[in-house]
């Protein structure tokens, strides 16, 4: 009699075990609203804006329809667009330059740091110098707070002062995460974050919200979320969009963030555990001293040349793996005509070639995390 061995598939990302988790809590939240029948902008919008406000510790929150629009909503506040240039990193996921052309803005890309894969603030000066030789006036920059790692906002706040330039923290990856032991959500001008389900707090939808301490500016977003409403709802004063955040996906977010504090702590735990496993194998995620990390990825580096055999080896043991990201902004067809700063791209295209995630969430228990592990070790030492 042959008896199967092999073992399941591990899930690369476990929203069941959330869901499990959550139970009826979410159930009920769900009915609430379907029962009230108040569908867009119901009292859960308003109610989750201001957990989220209290959570990052930020004056104002505007939830919206998603991560994009979320950095959709500043941009269009400030009357950023044609003529102006938006600094971004080219490794990142590509809504982060999307929006710059979006609102008529020219993206301009910066490199990154080839420790915390976040934008080089030495990078700044030399993207507003190629601006300007373009003729283009530098308005903004938005640093991604990339893999749920925040940026390092102190230089980059700096040299945005030095140039007179608009920050938006693309949070979408790292919210939760602090800086200089302070929660992410008021660094620069504007954070903006995803809810979309995959993210270390997301939604059984899209969705995103805007955080900021600017009383004025928050009230422009909220215009500009509602097709640029003034005092009355048929009183339109300005271009705006379509993007509320429905209020079934607010409810479901109300009862995410009472866990969302110890999911944080899980995933630490997972990321450390994992650090202490591989980093004599291969090349580990590094959280500089004074920061903390939401781990959206669990993200490693390898030899050049060796991913494609090593996620070959993994799903063969029925491991899961992911690129973020394979081709950096500035080579993709969408974004290639657009200009690099000075200084280059070298660590982009580097990482571009070398990274690759492991299966990362907060219900990871330490037996399948081992059997994660093993197979890692066994890929490296075969390639």
């Amino acid at each position: 009699m042959n008896v199967r061995t092999e073992l399941p598939p591990i899930p690369f990302i476990d929203l069941a075990a959330q869901r499990r988790r959550l139970g009826s809590a979410i159930d009920n939240a769900v009915m609430k609203v379907v029962n009230s029948c108040q569908f867009i902008l119901g009292p859960e919008v308003k109610a989750f804006e201001a957990d989220l406000a209290a959570f990052a510790g930020a004056k104002h929150a505007v939830s919206c329809a998603s991560g994009t629009d979320a950095l959709v909503l500043p941009l269009r506040a400030m009357g950023i667009g044609p003529g102006d240039a938006v600094l971004c990193p080219s490794f990142t996921f590509c809504a982060t330059a999307e929006v710059a052309a979006l609102v008529g803005a020219t993206p301009i890309f910066v490199d990154v740091d080839p420790v915390t894969f976040n934008m080089n603030p030495d990078h700044i000066a030399g993207a507003v110098e190629t601006a300007i030789e373009l003729g283009l006036k530098p308005k903004a920059v938005i640093p991604v707070d990339l893999f749920g790692q925040a940026a390092d906002h102190g230089p980059i706040a700096a040299a945005a002062k030095a140039h007179d330039l608009f920050i938006i923290d693309d949070a979408a990856q790292g919210f939760g995460a602090t800086y200089n032991n302070r929660r992410i959500g008021t660094f620069g001008h504007v954070t903006a974050t995803s809810f979309f389900p995959a993210k270390p707090l997301g939604c059984y939808g899209d969705g995103g919200a805007a955080l900021t301490d600017d009383d004025n500016l928050a009230d422009l977003m909220r215009s500009v979320r509602v097709h640029g409403m003034g005092s009355d709802r048929y009183d339109n004063v300005r271009l705006g969009l379509t993007s509320r955040l429905d209020t079934i996906q607010a409810a479901v977010l109300i009862e995410k963030l009472k866990i969302f504090p110890d999911e944080i702590d899980a995933r630490d735990r997972i990321a450390r555990r994992y650090n202490e496993a591989l980093r004599d194998m291969v090349v580990v995620p590094v959280v500089p001293a004074g920061m903390s990390s939401v781990w959206a990825q669990y993200t490693i580096r390898l030899k050049p040349g060796t991913r494609d055999a090593f996620a070959a080896a993994l799903k063969a043991e029925g491991v899961p793996t992911a690129i973020y990201y394979p081709i950096p902004l500035h080579r993709q067809q969408a974004y290639k005509h657009y200009p690099v700063g000075k200084g280059g791209v070298a660590v982009s295209e580097a990482l571009a070639h070398e990274v690759i995630s492991l299966p990362m969430h907060a219900y990871l228990d330490e037996p399948t995390q081992d059997r994660i592990v093993d197979a890692v070790r066994r890929a490296v030492k075969a390639g």
